[in-house]
């Protein structure tokens, strides 16, 4: 198994990232939060040997397929192999009022961009005029003072974060990686979202060993009483934000509290935002993050994920310190060694 956490930061993410690969964490991933998804990548990848760097996710429909095919391209140069792309959708509201751009068909619209990604990177390697001809994106010129050439260390593979079946089931059809949207659970991931995996592949008659899939899992960890409570107070406040979404009602229905989705999306509506997490209760936060100390967390992880995914990323929505983290790699270490 390999295991992924969060780059933190902008300035310092060249300074974490080489504490990281010395801690034994096999990967780091930015997502779209307060800083650009790639810029901490750019620092990070000339400064570490082995970690694997991922977005996770980049806003895929607000960018345009050729400045993320150079982008993904000059990632995979400066880490000289080891880089993924890791795109998502986002949710309606994001994409419209934030990002001011159109959301209509995202499975649709997400399928297109990553054929106009393929095809731009097959120009790229062979030299072939560039003609892609899609429903949202059209590509007909690459003039040789653009285009880069073959890649020394071949072409980032591209992942789709999915948590509902139709975007699952899209990654496995055209993606070479699956990240599973970290508020999940052991019974949504079972239930749902490795049958529609399954179904994905079997469309397309792929092999299940073609398709990467990252589950991914809120993780509250602490090694004393209080950096637990803080570890449990921050993943509550994570939960109820990610409960507040409609579309991620499935999650909470697998579990039994279909009904707290539309009271938390009140509150978020109303802007009373610290209620939120006193709605959820210890039962729920068991469910959708691993809680407790580094060993009570990796038997989670394990009994979590087994051996139904590829590489488990860990959100840790408070601080986690690097000591515990420490111990929770050695943690997980072991178990995959004693299991």
């Amino acid at each position: 198994m390999r295991y992924d956490t969060l780059l933190d930061g902008l300035e310092g993410a060249a300074d974490h990232a080489r504490r990281l690969e010395d801690l034994g964490v096999d990967g780091a991933f930015t997502f779209e939060g307060p800083h650009d998804a790639f810029v901490p990548l750019v620092l990070a990848a000339p400064a570490t040997a082995t970690l694997q760097l991922a977005t996770n996710v980049a806003i895929a429909f607000p960018r345009n397929p050729v400045q993320l095919a150079h982008l993904a391209y000059d990632l995979q140069l400066l880490s000289r192999g080891r880089f993924t792309l890791g795109l998502g959708t986002q949710v309606r509201a994001q994409i419209e009022k934030r990002y001011g751009t159109a959301f209509d068909r995202p499975v649709a619209r997400l399928r297109d961009l990553v054929g106009a990604l393929r095809a731009i990177f097959a120009t790229w390697e062979s030299g072939a005029p560039l003609d892609f001809r899609g429903e949202f994106h059209r590509h007909t010129l690459m003039p040789p003072l653009f285009n880069p050439g073959p890649h020394p260390y071949g072409m980032p593979p591209i992942a789709l974060g999915g948590l509902g079946p139709q975007m699952v089931r899209l990654a496995a059809e055209v993606a070479d990686g699956l990240l599973v949207m970290p508020f999940n659970s052991a019974a949504h991931l079972r239930h749902r979202t490795l049958p529609a995996v399954a179904e994905g592949l079997a469309r397309v008659g792929r092999p299940r060993s073609d398709l990467t899939v990252t589950g991914e899992v809120i993780v509250c960890c602490g090694t004393d009483e209080q950096e637990l409570t803080a570890a449990a107070d921050a993943g509550r406040w994570l939960v109820a934000f990610y409960a507040s979404t409609p579309a991620y009602r499935p999650v909470l229905e697998e579990e039994g509290y279909g009904e707290l989705q539309p009271v938390l999306n009140a509150l978020s509506k109303e802007g009373r935002w610290s209620e939120m997490p006193g709605l959820v209760d210890d039962r729920l936060l068991a469910a959708l993050a691993a809680v407790g100390s580094p060993r009570e967390v990796a038997a989670d992880i394990g009994a979590r994920f087994g051996d139904l995914v590829d590489r488990v990323g860990f959100y840790t929505p408070g601080k986690l310190g690097e000591e515990t983290l420490g111990e929770l790699m050695d943690e997980l270490r072991s178990t995959e060694d004693h299991p």
